[in-house]
């Protein structure tokens, strides 16, 4: 009887043990598959714990990303990066820093000039801009060096690539180029390895692309009745990866029907990956991040506009019954300005008080740019315009706020619902 308690107990402890071994892989293996889809890649020596995490898991990740995304996974002696890209575009998905279409522009060309360089080549500023306007001169695009705006759009440009840590600064500052262009302001760089990892690599040459929604290609597939199926499914989960909410009005009908009829294994792939937790209701499939924190950005944000948003949601959800709003069977609900001006109105009237001093001095107008444009980055709502005889724009709310509901909580009299 003691040696088969003993062994019973050995047994128990060493199940014990690969249950924690095992939860140990699965947090690991989700916390580089978030990484891995939120920054632009992971370096040995930025974070090399993160690195090595992926390298050791690095052909289940591989392969999982291939098969429900189409994204490849590229690991090196030095970085890790998912190569990605977006099904449908949205204007937030830009680079936050750049403020012109030039910005890009210049950011790509400078891109060029460190292909020619190998690692730890130095150079100059002046060499990037001699280099840089001889070949956009070539290409018919004048740039003028002169011009402090031109200056100004290339120095974004450098310090996004400083950011990324392709462009490593030796010595001087690019501000002080653009302040006073010369010789005498120069900045000294070094050129690093991940240079040519920057630009997305297309799976054909990109004369071949003609529409603007060709460039979200990712890989070429073989015109069979298997590969239809896995290009659905790449579209699907770029979709639910990428964006904040995707409403079932927002799919196309084949992703739509794959989403209905998947639904069951699309919930339980996020969850193994990534641990999101999946509902279907009835105007869409959403995933929610169980924690507080993470490498995404979570809705709501630490910006006091989320805050609003919230408070909006709220009287949305109080106001329903007592107003002659348009709710469409999906759940939307279409407001015109003055709607939504009216609602903030009766909000500031109540609460502003606890707002922040930018939304406090803040007049309606713009109160509600604010609000909207927050709302339409993470996908719950947007702005509209009417068919023709219409009366100009709505704002369509998505029915993904409805699963939010916010009020401040006072001692006193109810809020009034004026």
């Amino acid at each position: 009887m003691a040696k088969g308690g003993t062994t019973s107990y050995a047994i128990r402890r060493m199940r014990t043990s690969k249950r924690a071994d095992a939860e140990q892989w699965n947090e690991r293996r989700r916390a580089c598959a978030h990484a891995l889809l939120n920054r632009t890649w992971i370096t040995k020596d930025s974070d090399p714990e993160m690195f090595y995490w992926i390298k050791d898991q690095y052909t289940e990740l591989r392969d999982w990303f291939s098969e429900y995304t189409g994204f490849v996974l590229i690991l090196t002696r030095t970085m890790a990066k998912l190569d990605k890209a977006p099904l449908v575009a949205q204007p937030w998905m830009g680079i936050a820093e750049f403020r012109e279409v030039r910005d890009y522009t210049f950011f790509t060309y400078a891109l060029w000039f460190l292909e020619g360089k190998t690692e730890l080549d130095q150079f100059v500023l002046t060499d990037i801009v001699e280099q840089v306007g001889e070949q956009m001169a070539a290409a018919g695009t004048t740039v003028d060096w002169e011009n402090y705006q031109h200056r100004l759009s290339m120095v974004r440009a450098l310090k996004k690539l400083r950011q990324l840590g392709v462009l490593v600064g030796i010595d001087g500052d690019e501000s002080e180029w653009a302040s006073h262009s010369g010789q005498k302001n120069n900045v000294l760089y070094e050129c690093s390895p991940s240079t040519r990892y920057v630009l997305r690599h297309f799976p054909r040459s990109l004369g071949q692309y003609r529409e603007e929604n060709d460039f979200n290609e990712l890989i070429v597939y073989p015109e069979t009745d298997a590969a239809e199926l896995r290009k659905r499914r790449h579209r699907v989960f770029r979709r639910l990866l990428l964006e904040p909410a995707v409403s079932d009005t927002d799919w196309h009908p084949d992703d739509l029907y794959y989403v209905v009829t998947q639904r069951r294994t699309i919930i339980d792939n996020m969850q193994f990956m990534f641990g999101m937790e999946g509902s279907r209701y009835r105007e869409g499939l959403y995933f929610f991040y169980p924690e507080l924190t993470g490498e995404c950005d979570l809705f709501p944000t630490a910006a006091a506009v989320s805050d609003l948003t919230l408070l909006f949601a709220g009287e949305l959800r109080r106001r329903l019954g007592e107003r002659d709003w348009f709710v469409t069977e999906q759940g939307t609900i279409e407001l015109t300005r003055t709607d939504v001006e009216g609602v903030l109105y009766a909000l500031k009237r109540h609460f502003e008080d606890y707002w922040s001093k930018e939304h406090r001095t803040m007049g309606l107008a713009e109160l509600a740019a604010a609000l909207t444009a927050h709302m339409s980055e993470w996908g719950l709502g947007n702005w509209r315009r009417q068919d023709e005889g219409g009366q100009g724009e709505r704002f369509v709310v998505s029915a993904a706020l409805s699963r939010w509901n916010a009020d401040y909580s006072f001692d006193g009299d109810e809020f009034d619902k004026g």
